[in-house]
């Protein structure tokens, strides 16, 4: 079973930016192996809040390295038609999705098996 999914991005005040992915802040995602998962940052408050995957929380501000396998991304965040997506691999790590710019602004994205469902 194939999943594709677009998530509506947003960024708030709330003690500082945040990611709310489908008005939910910072919420915990369940992702499909071979799930395609877009993160649609056309909505303004993504202005200078790129979103990428990490393996580790707070990604490249706490020592980590971002995640590529299966990312592509199109366009300036906050504008028209940009986006992140993913193409969820077999046996993906747990991720964390964050700003390259700011810390402490994403949340984690559990990876399951596709067939769970």
């Amino acid at each position: 079973m194939s999943v594709t999914r677009t998530f509506t991005v947003t960024v708030a005040n709330a003690g500082g930016n945040k990611y709310f992915i489908d008005g939910v802040q910072q919420a915990t995602l369940n992702l499909a192996e071979n799930g395609t998962y877009k993160f649609d940052q056309s909505d303004s408050s993504n202005g200078n809040h790129p979103l990428r995957f990490s393996t580790t929380s707070g990604g490249t501000h706490s020592g980590g390295d971002e995640y590529t396998t299966g990312v592509t991304t199109n366009g300036v965040p906050g504008d028209a038609g940009a986006y992140t997506q993913i193409v969820v691999a077999e046996s993906a790590p747990t991720l964390y999705y964050y700003c390259t710019q700011h810390s402490g602004m994403g949340g984690q994205a559990n990876t399951v098996d596709g067939n769970s469902w």
